[in-house]
């Protein structure tokens, strides 16, 4: 089955589990859609439109024009159906203007990425951040079943984010986790963008996690980068070789910047394996040469 049909299945799925029943919203049109976040990924997420303009009793629509307290109208997006942490994610509008974009856990992981990322925004609310800005949450709870966060829009911009500005931004979600570094987890270049003001808008923080190696998130950022050019065998032992270029401008050591790859590394089968997908193939194939070779150096 083509990747294209994955999709168009997903999607079919994913219209009869949000707007179920005969008053279901039709017909739909199916187009690539490129002004998302993930715009600057090589495959594209699709887009269904026309907006639901009518909340139809029992759909996500009408729980969602009960949240806002007004009438919501609806734009479904779906990423690619093989991604592990798939979900469908709403435009939340009322009279043309997007009141939010609303991420729905429609599996058990996907609830629980869900909630992590509403339990990690609110913590990050609670902090004086200067340099970065993340959705705040605006509601998060259950519908039939499924999780539902609805987070603020951030105007999202094109363009390069300065090595100045992001590593700045690395340090300063490092520094949220108190005595214990924290990392974003997936600050890759389709999370995040300059905003006018000069600070970071960053967003999908449903991998955050505290109690992490400092400096996880700028060799994931130089990780991912290098998957685009690279195969992932390729790609890790780049992350290993560059380790000490990319983390000393946060002052790690040279022989603290190895370790801390090779945890990254590491770090990242783990979160594969516990997610059952394995995007890089299986950790025989690009991890464990790079581990078995530095093991022979030491």
């Amino acid at each position: 089955m083509t990747d294209a049909a994955v999709r168009l299945g997903y999607l079919a799925e994913t219209v009869r589990l949000l707007y179920p029943g005969p008053g279901s919203p039709r017909p739909y049109t199916v187009l690539p859609h490129t002004t998302l976040p993930r715009r600057l990924v090589p495959r594209r997420w699709w887009h269904v439109g026309a907006p639901v303009v009518v909340p139809v009793e029992g759909s996500i629509a009408a729980y969602l024009s009960e949240v806002f307290a007004r009438p919501v109208e609806t734009v479904l997006h779906v990423r690619p159906a093989r991604r592990a942490n798939r979900k469908p994610v709403l435009e939340a509008c009322s009279e043309g203007r997007r009141l939010a974009f609303v991420k729905i856990g429609d599996s058990p992981r996907a609830r629980e990425l869900v909630a992590a990322e509403a339990a990690a925004l609110r913590r990050l609310a609670g902090l004086p951040l200067a340099t970065v800005v993340a959705p705040r949450v605006l509601h998060h709870g259950c519908w039939k079943g499924l999780g539902v966060l609805a987070l603020t829009p951030l105007p999202v911009r094109r363009g390069r984010v300065r090595e100045p500005l992001r590593l700045a931004a690395i340090k300063e979600i490092a520094a949220t986790g108190g005595s214990s570094p924290a990392w974003h987890g997936d600050l890759a270049p389709w999370n995040m963008c300059s905003s006018p003001d000069g600070r970071l808008l960053v967003w999908d923080w449903e991998r955050y996690e505290i109690g992490v190696p400092y400096g996880l998130d700028a060799l994931h950022h130089f990780f991912q980068r290098a998957l685009r050019r690279m195969s992932p065998q390729v790609a890790a032992r780049a992350c290993l070789a560059q380790s000490v270029r990319v983390l000393a401008p946060l002052g790690v050591s040279a022989s603290e910047a190895r370790r801390t790859a090779l945890r990254y590394l590491i770090a990242l089968a783990d979160r594969h394996a516990a997610d059952g997908h394995a995007p890089l193939g299986p950790p025989e194939t690009w991890l464990c040469p790079v581990v078995d070779h530095e093991e022979l150096l030491t």
